[in-house]
Protein backbone atom coordinates (compact mmCIF):
# COMPACT_ATOMS: atom_id res chain seq x y z
CA UNK A 1 0.00 0.00 0.00
CA UNK A 2 2.75 2.45 0.98
CA UNK A 3 4.77 1.55 -2.12
CA UNK A 4 1.75 2.23 -4.33
CA UNK A 5 1.20 5.62 -2.73
CA UNK A 6 4.85 6.59 -3.20
CA UNK A 7 4.56 5.75 -6.89
CA UNK A 8 1.67 8.18 -7.32
CA UNK A 9 2.16 11.71 -8.71
CA UNK A 10 3.02 14.42 -6.15
CA UNK A 11 -0.61 15.56 -5.90
CA UNK A 12 -1.72 12.01 -5.09
CA UNK A 13 0.93 11.70 -2.41
CA UNK A 14 -0.23 15.00 -0.88
CA UNK A 15 -3.86 13.85 -0.84
CA UNK A 16 -3.14 10.54 0.87
CA UNK A 17 -0.68 12.15 3.29
CA UNK A 18 -3.43 14.55 4.42
CA UNK A 19 -5.91 11.69 4.91
CA UNK A 20 -3.42 9.47 6.73
CA UNK A 21 -2.35 12.25 9.09
CA UNK A 22 -5.96 13.22 9.78
CA UNK A 23 -6.88 9.67 10.75
CA UNK A 24 -3.65 9.28 12.75
CA UNK A 25 -4.64 12.31 14.84
CA UNK A 26 -8.16 10.93 15.24
CA UNK A 27 -6.89 7.52 16.40
CA UNK A 28 -4.52 9.20 18.84
CA UNK A 29 -7.33 11.36 20.25
CA UNK A 30 -9.63 8.32 20.45
CA UNK A 31 -6.95 6.38 22.32
CA UNK A 32 -6.51 9.21 24.84
CA UNK A 33 -10.28 9.45 25.31
CA UNK A 34 -10.43 5.68 25.84
CA UNK A 35 -7.83 5.95 28.59
CA UNK A 36 -9.85 8.67 30.30
CA UNK A 37 -13.13 6.74 29.96
CA UNK A 38 -11.39 3.81 31.63
CA UNK A 39 -10.65 6.13 34.57
CA UNK A 40 -14.31 7.21 34.71
CA UNK A 41 -15.51 3.59 34.72
CA UNK A 42 -13.00 2.24 37.22
CA UNK A 43 -12.96 5.06 39.77
CA UNK A 44 -16.25 4.32 41.52
CA UNK A 45 -15.49 5.79 44.94
CA UNK A 46 -13.94 9.01 46.18
CA UNK A 47 -10.17 8.49 46.54
CA UNK A 48 -8.84 8.94 50.06
CA UNK A 49 -6.96 12.16 49.24
CA UNK A 50 -10.22 13.68 47.94
CA UNK A 51 -12.28 12.75 50.98
CA UNK A 52 -12.29 16.29 52.41
CA UNK A 53 -12.81 17.93 49.02
CA UNK A 54 -15.73 16.12 47.39
CA UNK A 55 -18.66 14.18 48.83
CA UNK A 56 -19.62 10.82 47.34
CA UNK A 57 -22.87 12.12 45.79
CA UNK A 58 -21.16 14.92 43.86
CA UNK A 59 -18.34 12.56 42.90
CA UNK A 60 -20.81 10.05 41.45
CA UNK A 61 -22.67 12.79 39.53
CA UNK A 62 -19.46 14.20 38.07
CA UNK A 63 -18.27 10.73 37.06
CA UNK A 64 -21.49 9.98 35.17
CA UNK A 65 -21.57 13.44 33.58
CA UNK A 66 -18.03 13.20 32.28
CA UNK A 67 -18.61 9.63 31.11
CA UNK A 68 -21.66 10.71 29.11
CA UNK A 69 -19.70 13.59 27.59
CA UNK A 70 -16.82 11.28 26.68
CA UNK A 71 -19.10 8.73 25.03
CA UNK A 72 -20.82 11.51 23.10
CA UNK A 73 -17.43 12.88 22.06
CA UNK A 74 -16.44 9.49 20.66
CA UNK A 75 -19.45 9.25 18.34
CA UNK A 76 -19.44 12.91 17.31
CA UNK A 77 -15.70 12.71 16.64
CA UNK A 78 -16.10 9.58 14.55
CA UNK A 79 -18.87 11.24 12.54
CA UNK A 80 -16.82 14.38 12.01
CA UNK A 81 -13.76 12.45 10.84
CA UNK A 82 -15.84 10.26 8.52
CA UNK A 83 -17.65 13.28 7.10
CA UNK A 84 -14.38 15.09 6.44
CA UNK A 85 -12.89 12.05 4.73
CA UNK A 86 -15.93 11.58 2.49
CA UNK A 87 -15.89 15.26 1.53
CA UNK A 88 -12.26 14.96 0.42
CA UNK A 89 -12.63 11.53 -1.19
CA UNK A 90 -15.77 12.41 -3.16
CA UNK A 91 -14.53 15.82 -4.25
CA UNK A 92 -16.89 17.83 -2.07
CA UNK A 93 -14.74 20.97 -2.07
CA UNK A 94 -14.45 21.39 -5.88
CA UNK A 95 -18.13 20.41 -6.19
CA UNK A 96 -19.19 23.20 -3.82
CA UNK A 97 -16.90 25.60 -5.67
CA UNK A 98 -18.68 24.78 -8.93
CA UNK A 99 -22.07 25.25 -7.26
CA UNK A 100 -20.87 28.66 -6.06
CA UNK A 101 -19.90 29.48 -9.65
CA UNK A 102 -23.37 28.53 -10.87
CA UNK A 103 -24.93 30.82 -8.24
CA UNK A 104 -22.78 33.82 -9.13
CA UNK A 105 -23.36 33.15 -12.85
CA UNK A 106 -27.10 33.55 -12.25
CA UNK A 107 -26.33 37.11 -11.23
CA UNK A 108 -24.23 37.73 -14.34
CA UNK A 109 -20.87 37.31 -12.62
CA UNK A 110 -18.29 35.21 -14.46
CA UNK A 111 -15.19 33.34 -13.21
CA UNK A 112 -13.26 36.61 -13.10
CA UNK A 113 -15.35 37.61 -10.07
CA UNK A 114 -13.44 35.21 -7.86
CA UNK A 115 -14.05 37.08 -4.61
CA UNK A 116 -17.83 36.99 -5.13
CA UNK A 117 -17.68 33.28 -5.86
CA UNK A 118 -15.50 32.79 -2.78
CA UNK A 119 -18.08 34.49 -0.56
CA UNK A 120 -20.87 32.29 -1.92
CA UNK A 121 -18.65 29.23 -1.33
CA UNK A 122 -17.96 30.37 2.24
CA UNK A 123 -21.64 30.98 2.92
CA UNK A 124 -22.65 27.55 1.59
CA UNK A 125 -19.80 25.80 3.43
CA UNK A 126 -20.68 27.38 6.79
CA UNK A 127 -24.38 26.65 6.20
CA UNK A 128 -23.58 22.99 5.50
CA UNK A 129 -21.43 22.83 8.63
CA UNK A 130 -24.18 24.42 10.75
CA UNK A 131 -26.86 22.03 9.47
CA UNK A 132 -24.78 18.86 9.88
CA UNK A 133 -23.65 19.97 13.34
CA UNK A 134 -27.15 20.92 14.53
CA UNK A 135 -28.31 17.39 15.54
CA UNK A 136 -25.14 16.89 17.59
CA UNK A 137 -25.56 20.26 19.27
CA UNK A 138 -29.20 19.52 20.04
CA UNK A 139 -28.31 16.17 21.58
CA UNK A 140 -25.50 17.65 23.64
CA UNK A 141 -27.73 20.44 24.97
CA UNK A 142 -31.11 18.77 25.44
CA UNK A 143 -29.99 15.26 26.35
CA UNK A 144 -26.59 15.36 28.07
CA UNK A 145 -26.64 18.87 29.58
CA UNK A 146 -30.35 18.54 30.40
CA UNK A 147 -29.87 15.14 32.03
CA UNK A 148 -27.20 16.48 34.36
CA UNK A 149 -29.02 19.69 35.27
CA UNK A 150 -26.99 22.26 33.32
CA UNK A 151 -29.24 23.20 30.41
CA UNK A 152 -31.54 26.17 30.99
CA UNK A 153 -32.60 26.72 27.35
CA UNK A 154 -35.89 25.96 25.66
CA UNK A 155 -35.89 24.55 22.14
CA UNK A 156 -37.30 27.82 20.80
CA UNK A 157 -34.57 29.84 22.52
CA UNK A 158 -31.88 27.44 21.26
CA UNK A 159 -33.00 27.63 17.61
CA UNK A 160 -33.42 31.42 17.65
CA UNK A 161 -29.99 31.73 19.24
CA UNK A 162 -28.44 29.44 16.61
CA UNK A 163 -29.96 31.53 13.79
CA UNK A 164 -28.74 34.73 15.41
CA UNK A 165 -25.21 33.33 15.82
CA UNK A 166 -25.15 32.22 12.19
CA UNK A 167 -26.33 35.64 10.98
CA UNK A 168 -23.84 37.58 13.13
CA UNK A 169 -21.02 35.26 12.07
CA UNK A 170 -21.79 35.87 8.40
CA UNK A 171 -21.98 39.64 8.93
CA UNK A 172 -18.42 39.54 10.25
CA UNK A 173 -16.92 36.66 8.27
CA UNK A 174 -17.96 37.65 4.74
CA UNK A 175 -16.74 41.29 4.73
CA UNK A 176 -13.49 40.37 6.50
CA UNK A 177 -12.83 37.50 4.07
CA UNK A 178 -13.56 39.66 1.02
CA UNK A 179 -11.10 42.32 2.21
CA UNK A 180 -8.45 39.70 3.00
CA UNK A 181 -8.78 38.13 -0.45
CA UNK A 182 -8.59 41.58 -2.05
CA UNK A 183 -5.41 42.40 -0.10
CA UNK A 184 -3.82 39.11 -1.19
CA UNK A 185 -4.78 39.83 -4.82
CA UNK A 186 -3.32 43.34 -4.97
CA UNK A 187 -0.53 43.00 -2.39
CA UNK A 188 2.23 41.96 -4.77
CA UNK A 189 5.27 40.04 -3.56
CA UNK A 190 4.82 41.22 0.03
CA UNK A 191 1.09 40.56 0.33
CA UNK A 192 1.70 38.29 3.32
CA UNK A 193 2.81 41.30 5.40
CA UNK A 194 -0.32 43.28 4.52
CA UNK A 195 -2.54 40.25 5.08
CA UNK A 196 -0.99 39.67 8.50
CA UNK A 197 -1.41 43.34 9.48
CA UNK A 198 -5.02 43.24 8.35
CA UNK A 199 -5.83 40.14 10.43
CA UNK A 200 -4.02 41.70 13.40
CA UNK A 201 -6.17 44.84 13.18
CA UNK A 202 -9.36 42.80 12.76
CA UNK A 203 -8.56 40.62 15.78
CA UNK A 204 -7.83 43.64 17.97
CA UNK A 205 -11.02 45.37 16.87
CA UNK A 206 -13.12 42.26 17.52
CA UNK A 207 -11.61 41.78 20.97
CA UNK A 208 -12.35 45.44 21.74
CA UNK A 209 -15.97 45.49 20.55
CA UNK A 210 -17.03 41.92 21.36
CA UNK A 211 -18.25 42.36 24.92
CA UNK A 212 -19.78 45.80 24.26
CA UNK A 213 -21.53 45.23 20.93
CA UNK A 214 -21.56 41.53 19.98
CA UNK A 215 -22.02 39.59 23.24
CA UNK A 216 -25.03 41.75 24.33
CA UNK A 217 -26.85 40.49 21.21
CA UNK A 218 -26.97 37.09 22.92
CA UNK A 219 -26.80 37.75 26.67
CA UNK A 220 -27.92 40.47 29.04
CA UNK A 221 -25.11 42.50 30.63
CA UNK A 222 -25.86 44.65 33.67
CA UNK A 223 -23.49 46.73 35.82
CA UNK A 224 -22.59 45.13 39.13
CA UNK A 225 -24.70 46.92 41.77
CA UNK A 226 -23.08 49.13 44.37
CA UNK A 227 -22.05 47.20 47.45
CA UNK A 228 -19.22 45.49 49.26
CA UNK A 229 -18.30 43.21 46.35
CA UNK A 230 -17.97 46.06 43.85
CA UNK A 231 -15.97 48.17 46.31
CA UNK A 232 -13.64 45.28 47.12
CA UNK A 233 -13.08 44.50 43.41
CA UNK A 234 -12.26 48.14 42.67
CA UNK A 235 -9.86 48.30 45.62
CA UNK A 236 -8.13 45.09 44.53
CA UNK A 237 -7.76 46.45 40.97
CA UNK A 238 -6.24 49.69 42.32
CA UNK A 239 -3.80 47.75 44.47
CA UNK A 240 -2.14 46.25 41.37
CA UNK A 241 -2.72 49.30 39.09
CA UNK A 242 -5.27 47.44 36.94
CA UNK A 243 -7.12 50.17 34.92
CA UNK A 244 -10.64 48.95 35.70
CA UNK A 245 -13.47 51.05 34.27
CA UNK A 246 -16.58 48.84 34.51
CA UNK A 247 -17.79 45.62 36.14
CA UNK A 248 -20.61 43.66 34.51
CA UNK A 249 -22.75 40.70 35.49
CA UNK A 250 -23.82 38.59 32.51
CA UNK A 251 -27.00 36.54 32.61
CA UNK A 252 -25.38 33.26 31.68
CA UNK A 253 -27.98 31.30 33.65
CA UNK A 254 -30.55 31.52 30.86
CA UNK A 255 -28.33 29.16 28.86
CA UNK A 256 -26.49 27.02 31.34
CA UNK A 257 -25.63 26.75 35.03
CA UNK A 258 -21.90 26.58 34.21
CA UNK A 259 -19.97 29.57 35.60
CA UNK A 260 -17.13 31.78 34.43
CA UNK A 261 -15.40 35.18 34.76
CA UNK A 262 -13.12 37.15 32.46
CA UNK A 263 -11.73 40.60 31.71
CA UNK A 264 -11.25 42.37 28.39
CA UNK A 265 -10.19 45.67 26.87
CA UNK A 266 -6.96 47.39 25.91
CA UNK A 267 -4.78 50.03 27.51
CA UNK A 268 -6.65 52.12 30.14
CA UNK A 269 -10.10 50.70 29.42
CA UNK A 270 -10.40 47.33 31.18
CA UNK A 271 -13.72 45.72 32.09
CA UNK A 272 -14.50 42.69 34.23
CA UNK A 273 -17.38 40.34 33.42
CA UNK A 274 -18.82 37.97 36.04
CA UNK A 275 -21.34 35.25 35.22
CA UNK A 276 -24.39 35.39 37.49
CA UNK A 277 -23.88 31.68 38.15
CA UNK A 278 -20.48 32.48 39.66
CA UNK A 279 -21.96 34.77 42.29
CA UNK A 280 -23.64 33.08 45.22
CA UNK A 281 -25.92 36.09 45.81
CA UNK A 282 -26.90 36.42 42.13
CA UNK A 283 -27.33 32.84 40.95
CA UNK A 284 -30.96 32.15 39.94
CA UNK A 285 -30.36 28.52 40.91
CA UNK A 286 -30.02 29.57 44.55
CA UNK A 287 -33.16 31.68 44.34
CA UNK A 288 -35.12 28.73 42.96
CA UNK A 289 -33.84 26.51 45.76
CA UNK A 290 -34.83 29.08 48.35
CA UNK A 291 -38.32 29.39 46.85
CA UNK A 292 -38.78 25.63 46.81
CA UNK A 293 -37.48 25.34 50.36
CA UNK A 294 -39.82 28.10 51.54
CA UNK A 295 -42.78 26.47 49.81
CA UNK A 296 -41.91 23.11 51.35
CA UNK A 297 -41.57 24.68 54.79
CA UNK A 298 -45.00 26.34 54.44
CA UNK A 299 -46.68 23.10 53.42
CA UNK A 300 -45.06 21.25 56.30
CA UNK A 301 -46.14 23.88 58.82
CA UNK A 302 -49.70 23.79 57.57
CA UNK A 303 -49.81 20.00 57.80
CA UNK A 304 -48.41 20.00 61.31
CA UNK A 305 -50.75 22.69 62.56
CA UNK A 306 -49.16 24.49 65.45
CA UNK A 307 -46.58 21.75 65.90
CA UNK A 308 -43.17 23.13 65.11
CA UNK A 309 -41.70 21.83 61.88
CA UNK A 310 -38.43 19.95 61.94
CA UNK A 311 -35.50 21.93 60.61
CA UNK A 312 -34.68 21.08 56.98
CA UNK A 313 -31.16 20.60 55.70
CA UNK A 314 -29.95 23.50 53.59
CA UNK A 315 -29.48 22.93 49.89
CA UNK A 316 -25.96 23.42 48.63
CA UNK A 317 -25.65 26.88 47.15
CA UNK A 318 -24.27 27.41 43.67
CA UNK A 319 -21.50 29.90 43.11
CA UNK A 320 -18.94 31.53 45.36
CA UNK A 321 -19.04 33.90 48.29
CA UNK A 322 -17.77 37.45 47.83
CA UNK A 323 -14.35 36.58 49.29
CA UNK A 324 -14.07 33.58 46.96
CA UNK A 325 -15.07 35.71 43.96
CA UNK A 326 -12.29 38.13 44.88
CA UNK A 327 -9.84 35.21 44.98
CA UNK A 328 -10.97 34.06 41.53
CA UNK A 329 -10.53 37.60 40.21
CA UNK A 330 -7.14 37.75 41.89
CA UNK A 331 -6.21 34.77 39.73
CA UNK A 332 -7.59 36.42 36.58
CA UNK A 333 -5.87 39.72 37.29
CA UNK A 334 -2.69 37.74 37.89
CA UNK A 335 -2.77 36.78 34.21
CA UNK A 336 -2.76 40.50 33.37
CA UNK A 337 -0.15 41.56 35.92
CA UNK A 338 2.23 38.76 34.92
CA UNK A 339 1.90 39.63 31.24
CA UNK A 340 0.23 36.37 30.20
CA UNK A 341 -2.32 38.16 28.02
CA UNK A 342 0.35 40.10 26.13
CA UNK A 343 2.51 36.98 25.77
CA UNK A 344 -0.41 35.04 24.28
CA UNK A 345 -1.11 37.87 21.83
CA UNK A 346 2.55 37.99 20.78
CA UNK A 347 2.71 34.22 20.28
CA UNK A 348 -0.53 34.28 18.31
CA UNK A 349 0.68 37.06 16.01
CA UNK A 350 4.10 35.49 15.49
CA UNK A 351 2.34 32.29 14.48
CA UNK A 352 -0.03 34.21 12.20
CA UNK A 353 2.87 35.98 10.47
CA UNK A 354 4.75 32.70 10.01
CA UNK A 355 1.67 31.04 8.52
CA UNK A 356 1.08 33.86 6.04
CA UNK A 357 4.77 33.83 5.09
CA UNK A 358 4.65 30.08 4.39
CA UNK A 359 1.35 30.52 2.59
CA UNK A 360 3.03 33.01 0.26
CA UNK A 361 5.74 30.44 -0.46
CA UNK A 362 3.27 27.61 -1.16
CA UNK A 363 0.32 29.27 -2.89
CA UNK A 364 1.99 29.01 -6.29
CA UNK A 365 2.35 25.22 -6.10
CA UNK A 366 -0.17 23.84 -8.58
CA UNK A 367 0.14 20.33 -7.11
CA UNK A 368 -1.63 21.49 -3.94
CA UNK A 369 -4.73 22.41 -5.92
CA UNK A 370 -4.55 19.30 -8.10
CA UNK A 371 -4.44 17.15 -4.96
CA UNK A 372 -7.89 18.40 -3.96
CA UNK A 373 -9.55 18.32 -7.36
CA UNK A 374 -8.87 21.81 -8.73
CA UNK A 375 -7.50 21.17 -12.22
CA UNK A 376 -8.56 24.35 -14.01
CA UNK A 377 -8.29 27.08 -11.40
CA UNK A 378 -6.38 28.04 -8.26
CA UNK A 379 -8.79 30.16 -6.15
CA UNK A 380 -7.12 32.08 -3.34
CA UNK A 381 -9.76 31.08 -0.76
CA UNK A 382 -9.27 27.41 -1.62
CA UNK A 383 -5.52 27.90 -1.29
CA UNK A 384 -6.03 29.37 2.18
CA UNK A 385 -8.19 26.40 3.14
CA UNK A 386 -5.81 23.78 1.76
CA UNK A 387 -2.65 25.25 3.25
CA UNK A 388 -3.94 26.47 6.62
CA UNK A 389 -6.27 23.54 7.33
CA UNK A 390 -4.55 20.57 5.69
CA UNK A 391 -0.90 21.26 4.94
CA UNK A 392 -0.25 23.00 8.26
CA UNK A 393 -2.11 20.36 10.30
CA UNK A 394 1.05 18.65 11.71
CA UNK A 395 2.43 22.04 12.74
CA UNK A 396 -0.95 23.03 14.22
CA UNK A 397 -1.08 19.89 16.36
CA UNK A 398 2.41 20.50 17.72
CA UNK A 399 1.69 24.17 18.38
CA UNK A 400 -1.58 23.30 20.14
CA UNK A 401 0.23 20.94 22.51
CA UNK A 402 2.95 23.50 23.26
CA UNK A 403 0.31 26.16 24.01
CA UNK A 404 -1.50 23.72 26.30
CA UNK A 405 1.71 23.18 28.28
CA UNK A 406 2.31 26.93 28.41
CA UNK A 407 -1.27 27.57 29.52
CA UNK A 408 -0.89 25.18 32.47
CA UNK A 409 2.26 27.01 33.51
CA UNK A 410 0.42 30.33 33.34
CA UNK A 411 -2.42 28.93 35.46
CA UNK A 412 -0.03 27.88 38.21
CA UNK A 413 1.58 31.32 38.13
CA UNK A 414 -1.80 33.09 38.32
CA UNK A 415 -2.80 30.89 41.27
CA UNK A 416 0.47 31.81 43.00
CA UNK A 417 -0.25 35.49 42.33
CA UNK A 418 -3.63 35.23 44.05
CA UNK A 419 -1.98 33.35 46.91
CA UNK A 420 0.63 36.07 47.33
CA UNK A 421 -2.22 38.59 47.58
CA UNK A 422 -3.29 36.73 50.72
CA UNK A 423 -6.20 34.88 49.09
CA UNK A 424 -4.90 31.32 49.18
CA UNK A 425 -7.64 29.93 51.46
CA UNK A 426 -10.43 31.63 49.50
CA UNK A 427 -9.03 30.46 46.13
CA UNK A 428 -8.67 26.94 47.55
CA UNK A 429 -12.36 26.82 48.51
CA UNK A 430 -13.43 28.60 45.29
CA UNK A 431 -11.67 26.03 43.09
CA UNK A 432 -13.41 23.23 44.97
CA UNK A 433 -16.81 24.94 44.67
CA UNK A 434 -16.38 25.64 40.95
CA UNK A 435 -15.29 22.08 40.35
CA UNK A 436 -18.42 20.84 42.14
CA UNK A 437 -20.77 23.32 40.41
CA UNK A 438 -19.44 22.32 36.99
CA UNK A 439 -19.26 18.60 37.89
CA UNK A 440 -15.58 18.42 37.07
CA UNK A 441 -14.09 15.00 37.67
CA UNK A 442 -10.95 15.38 39.82
CA UNK A 443 -9.22 12.17 38.68
CA UNK A 444 -7.53 12.19 35.28
CA UNK A 445 -5.38 9.83 33.23
CA UNK A 446 -1.90 11.36 33.14
CA UNK A 447 -1.49 11.14 29.36
CA UNK A 448 -4.98 12.49 28.65
CA UNK A 449 -4.51 15.44 30.98
CA UNK A 450 -1.01 16.18 29.65
CA UNK A 451 -2.30 16.40 26.08
CA UNK A 452 -5.66 18.10 26.66
CA UNK A 453 -5.82 20.05 29.92
CA UNK A 454 -5.06 23.74 29.46
CA UNK A 455 -5.78 24.09 33.19
CA UNK A 456 -3.99 21.81 35.69
CA UNK A 457 -6.11 19.13 37.40
CA UNK A 458 -7.80 20.27 40.62
CA UNK A 459 -5.56 18.35 43.01
CA UNK A 460 -2.40 19.71 41.41
CA UNK A 461 -3.67 23.28 41.78
CA UNK A 462 -4.66 22.76 45.40
CA UNK A 463 -1.27 21.25 46.23
CA UNK A 464 0.53 24.13 44.50
CA UNK A 465 -1.43 26.69 46.54
CA UNK A 466 0.18 25.23 49.65
CA UNK A 467 3.63 24.88 48.07
CA UNK A 468 6.48 27.29 47.31
CA UNK A 469 6.07 30.28 45.05
CA UNK A 470 5.79 29.47 41.32
CA UNK A 471 8.36 30.83 38.89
Amino acid sequence: MLKEILELPVEGQIFYAVLVFSWTVYVWEAYLAFRQRRVYRSTMHVPTELGKIMDSDTFAKSRLYQLDKSNFGFWSGLYSETEGTLILWLGGIPFLWRISGFVTARFGLGPEYEISQSLVFLLLATLFSALTGLPWSLYSTFVIEEKHGFNQQTLSFFLKDALKKFAVTQCILLPVTSLLLYIIKIGGDYFFIYAWLFTLIVSLVLVTIYADYIAPLFDKFTPLPEGDLKTDIENMAKSICFPLTKIYVVEGSKRSSHSNAYFYGFFKNKRIVLFDTLLEDFSPMNKKDEEHAAAGQTDENEAAGEERAKPQPKNKKQGCSNHEVLAVLGHELGHWKLGHTVKNIVISQMNSFLCFFLFAALIGQKELFLAFGFHDSQPTLIGLMIIFQFIFSPYNELLSFCLTVLSRRFEFQADAFARDMGRSAELHSALIKLNKDNLGFPVADWLFSTWHYSHPPLLERLRALKGPKQD
